[in-house]
């Protein structure tokens, strides 16, 4: 899997695989006018040229397999648009584009925050796995979004403790 910035030659597919990962929170929600459902291309475009807007993608040979998005503002960065192709979801895709977005960040940034739907289990196991921490819910519409939190440096600083107090180091 080769991870890269999504250029707008690369619109069309990127808006393709958005809509096809994201019915099944339509259907969690029962509302399928979701963000991501009906964003247009022309839309698409508009933000992938935003200065403050990045969009990464995932790609296995020359198909977008995942992408995520993420938004800095100054010492943050929002990840957002998380999205894997359906039959590629459970193949760690989702967890690499996390992990890959780091070397995409501005220096200044020291925190990234991600968001998704209340109900979205799978979603909130994913975040929170990865050293992610619920920090608020905010209604949306119909939809109650949970905003996580993580503080770079944090979850690594953790991880190395744990790892010299289990003697593995």
């Amino acid at each position: 899997m080769r991870i890269a910035l999504v250029d707008d030659a690369h619109a069309g597919e990127l808006l393709t695989l958005r809509r096809a990962a994201f019915v099944s929170e339509a259907q969690l929600y029962d509302d399928p006018h979701i963000p991501p459902l009906t964003q247009t291309l022309h839309e698409l475009r508009d933000d992938m040229a935003r200065d403050d807007v990045v969009t990464v993608g995932a790609w296995e040979g020359h198909r977008l397999v995942g992408s995520l998005r993420l938004e800095i503002e100054g010492e943050k960065a929002t990840l957002g648009r998380l999205a894997v192709a359906p039959d590629q979801q459970g193949r760690g895709v989702g967890t690499s584009l996390m992990f890959a977005i780091l070397q995409f960040l501005p220096e200044q940034v020291t925190e990234v925050w991600a968001f998704t739907g209340k109900d979205s289990k799978n979603n909130l196991a994913m975040y929170t796995k990865h050293g992610y921490t619920e920090q608020y819910e905010r209604a949306a519409g119909k939809l109650t979004l949970t905003y996580l939190r993580r503080v770079l440096g944090e979850v690594d600083a953790r991880n190395e403790a744990a790892g010299a107090d289990d003697g593995t180091r």
